[in-house]
């Protein structure tokens, strides 16, 4: 963890920018696909002492060495706290950087129009993955990402996303809602999705600044973030249908 003074120095606030864009995946599968993905910026390649020699750990490190990524052997023990999953790692971890990711100053000092999509404790890896993707494709310039009580960016959200993180802005937020009522303050217009809103997805007049708010996959939005909203919309549907899965509705959304 890095060490810092009351007031911090320039040296400091640059390597913290740098490693709060650094994500660690593991799993030798998940690991060679970002490491042949020469469109992944790489930082450091870690791999456990004890494991036992295998052809995919040589290709690995013969990669690596034609890339010039530094590689870094550990005790099993050490190798686990930089994985955090020893049951899953097997013997091998990557920090990759993301490059695209922001926090919610540095956007909006960039961006003087956004469509965002804001994420409410939706947990289920494989929607992330697929939202992330959705976004990517279509009209969505970043997700606002919580880091807690949220599905974080794992291998799964990472094969979900069919490689799509890599090109995405994600915003990460401690606090979800003191973010969008940063954004709020800065002129966004916030919606939530609702099946009672008078208002169709497809008829709303938006603003240059908007951010749509998706849901648990259960439970929706929280009434304290329902709260924040400017207004609900709602996505018409047919058949007595109520509902869409968090991921679909993403979709619509980002090509609007």
């Amino acid at each position: 963890m890095l060490q810092h003074s009351q007031k911090d120095s320039p040296e400091y606030l640059a390597k913290k920018a740098f490693f709060d864009k650094v994500l660690t995946i593991y799993g030798r599968n998940a690991v060679m696909e970002a490491l042949v993905d020469e469109a992944v910026t790489i930082h450091k390649l870690h791999l456990s002492k004890s494991n036992k020699d295998a052809s995919v750990l040589e290709t690995m490190k013969a990669i690596a060495k034609k890339r010039d990524i530094e590689v870094a052997y550990h005790d099993k023990q050490s190798l686990s706290r930089i994985s955090k999953n020893a049951k899953q790692d097997q013997g091998v971890a990557l920090d990759i950087v993301l490059e695209h990711f922001s926090d919610e100053e540095s956007f909006k000092n960039s961006h003087k129009t956004y469509r965002v999509i804001a994420l409410d404790a939706v947990t289920n890896p494989q929607n992330l993955g697929m939202i992330i993707r959705s976004c990517a494709a279509g009209n969505i310039d970043a997700i606002l990402l919580p880091t807690k009580g949220a599905a974080q960016i794992s291998p799964l959200v990472i094969k979900a996303s069919a490689g799509t993180l890599f090109k995405m802005p994600l915003i990460k937020t401690s606090n979800l809602k003191n973010t969008l009522n940063s954004f709020k303050k800065d002129g966004a217009n916030i919606y939530t999705l609702s099946s009672h809103a008078s208002h169709s997805y497809k008829e709303q007049n938006y603003s240059d600044k908007t951010i749509f708010v998706l849901g648990n996959e259960s439970e929706g939005v929280s009434p304290e973030i329902e709260a924040i909203c400017n207004e609900s919309i709602a996505i018409p549907m047919q058949r007595g249908v109520e509902s869409l899965n968090v991921a679909v509705t993403a979709s619509l959304l980002a090509f609007l």
